[in-house]
């Protein structure tokens, strides 16, 4: 059996192909950004014929850089983008619409509307409450504003899915509508402990259940094979897919009850391991499923998610013109001491844990003549952490105390931002040696399927410490800095009214 193992990271931001070695290691990377679709203001979109395309291109030009065949591969694993909501023609294969994405909050009204009628029923049942986060939301309106699209959706010639159903299904040639039970348990319409559609859920939400895909492990020893048409060429098992916080457990060897890990990319979202457990939430925490390998029970996870981290960044970049790269951000913001009392909130789409406010927009709080953008880029950094610590100060509510930090995403190595979020925790941070843990967490999941590991074990022994940070400031200056954290989210809320005129 070949020794590498392959990985496709389709993110909010960019797709990337990987390879991996038996030991963990990278032997080539590729990526590619995408463009962000912003066709209203909280609506957010991607092209789905886009994302595939770039998958197609990281695949073959990370393969040919490395001179890789598809032969040199065990298998292929899948890392997405999770609640993104795609609608395709079963026939054509074609899109019937751009895709909705995980921070578009088109759907607050019906969201409202299903907290009102059944919140607690979709806690109980899926772990989730109703929001404009989740797929199914996005999934109706599509329903109720494409034209045709319910009727071939109640036939089952409009197929649902999230992202990796879409490149699944175009990786094997339209052979295969599938989703994994990570993804699936994002969409309000799954029974978490059954993990099978809710016939209930669903009817709540206007879904018909012949638009919905077969739900599989998130490591599938039965391996779809990806078709010729694909960018491996055939014979190579599709043999894991899992949504990208998840596979980013896998990645950071979470595989012990009470292990955490946060990832930072264009959000941020800390996990918990539960285990067998599902563990309900009183602070405003979602109950999800960690992973599934093949033929074991599920383990489930307490997570936090965050919609505007390391966008914050790109916002700064790309709306300001404050910096010119993202790197740009940590040099500029060492600059001042301090952010001088200069809060920044990024609920450029809404807040998600553990407030849950839709309704709430992002804010600069606390400016005087004497702020710069050196301050304004510290703040940035400064949000990133301290929406961490409202994460982890909800998961030790709820009975899960977070010791010590994993991290992982392309926000870590800003050393800056990580002592920075170290002092707003007052705990240790460490980052691994592979930084990009979603797409080694795809590659360990689809080489535990084919067997090249023998088990989770193997993996955690492969997780090797690159650099760690203490925290350095004292209690006072981290409970001053929570304070005004705090009241300047208040300053947020209940800043959009609803809009009778979104259809």
């Amino acid at each position: 059996m070949p020794e590498l193992v392959g990985a496709i990271d389709q993110g909010t931001t960019s797709t990337r192909f990987m390879v991996f070695d038996p030991a963990g290691r990278e032997v080539v990377r590729h990526q590619v950004e995408h463009r962000q679709l912003l066709p209203r203001p909280g609506w957010v979109e991607h092209d789905p014929e886009e994302l595939w395309s770039a998958t197609s291109a990281v695949v073959t030009e990370g393969m040919r850089s490395a001179g890789l065949k598809a032969s040199d591969l065990a298998a292929v694993g899948l890392a997405n983008q999770r609640e993104t909501t795609v609608v395709w023609d079963r026939r054509s294969g074609q899109p019937l619409a751009n895709a909705i994405v995980w921070q578009d909050t088109r759907t607050a009204d019906l969201a409202a509307r299903l907290e009102e009628e059944a919140g607690g029923l979709f806690r109980e049942r899926s772990g989730l409450m109703p929001s404009t986060y989740f797929s199914g939301p996005k999934l109706r309106w599509l329903l109720d504003h494409v034209e045709g699209a319910r009727a071939g959706a109640e036939r089952g010639e409009v197929l649902f899915g999230t992202v990796d159903s879409w490149l699944v299904w175009k990786l094997t040639g339209g052979r295969h509508h599938v989703i994994d039970v990570t993804n699936a348990s994002r969409t309000m319409l799954m029974d978490l402990e059954g993990l099978e559609w809710d016939e209930e859920l669903c009817a709540l939400l206007g879904i018909p259940r012949a638009t919905l895909p077969e739900i599989r492990p998130s490591s599938d020893s039965s391996g779809d094979v990806v078709t010729a048409g694909g960018p491996f060429g055939e014979g190579l098992p599709v043999a894991a897919a899992l949504g990208d916080q998840h596979a980013a457990m896998v990645g950071q060897a979470c595989f012990s009850v009470g292990e955490a890990k946060s990832t930072y990319g264009t959000g941020t979202f800390l996990l918990c391991n539960t285990g067998e457990q599902i563990v309900r939430s009183g602070s405003g925490l979602l109950s999800t499923v960690c992973y599934q390998l093949a033929g074991e029970a599920p383990r489930y996870a307490l997570e936090g998610s965050v919609a505007v981290s390391g966008s914050a960044v790109q916002w700064l970049r790309d709306q300001l013109g404050v910096i010119a790269d993202a790197a740009g951000v940590e040099e500029l913001a060492r600059t001042v001491p301090d952010a001088a009392g200069l809060y920044f909130v990024p609920a450029f789409s809404g807040l998600f844990a553990p407030y849950w406010r839709s309704d709430a927009r992002g804010a600069i709080v606390g400016m005087s003549r004497y702020h710069g953008a050196a301050h304004l880029a510290r703040a940035t950094l400064e949000a990133i952490c301290y929406q961490t610590c409202d994460l982890v100060e909800a998961m030790a509510a709820d009975g899960a105390g977070v010791k010590v930090l994993k991290v992982d995403g392309g926000v870590t190595e800003n050393e800056l931002c990580m002592q920075l979020q170290a002092d707003v925790l007052g705990l240790t941070v460490v980052r691994p040696k592979v930084a990009e843990t979603t797409a080694l967490g795809a590659a360990y999941a689809a080489g535990l399927a084919v067997g090249l590991w023998d088990g989770t074990d193997t993996l955690a022994q492969n997780w090797v410490e690159d650099r760690r940070w203490a925290p350095s400031w004292d209690e006072a200056r981290r409970t001053e800095g929570l304070a005004g954290w705090h009241k300047a989210v208040e300053r947020t809320l209940s800043w959009v009214e609803p809009d009778a005129d979104v259809p």
